[in-house]
């Protein structure tokens, strides 16, 4: 049972450009706006929550969605 714990607190780390991939992630998710995906480093949770909400996802999700971009903007 930790281990899902600490998976739902995983702390998010954005690499790489972030405007590229916020694009593709609008390309993806068309009801994304800009707003949606505005990204200041130290707020990633902000980022997060915004995105679950939009989204209709759970945190997991998200953070695994925004990953999948990173790796494939590499």
């Amino acid at each position: 049972m930790e281990a899902k714990d600490n998976k739902s607190t995983e702390a998010l780390k954005i690499s790489g450009d972030w405007s590229k991939q916020a694009d593709e992630l609008k390309d993806k998710h068309p009801h994304l706006t800009d707003s949606d995906l505005k990204f200041e480093r130290g707020k990633e949770e902000e980022l997060v929550k915004r995105m679950e909400l939009r989204l209709h996802k759970k945190r997991e999700e998200v953070i695994n969605i925004i990953k999948k971009g990173q790796a494939a903007s590499v």
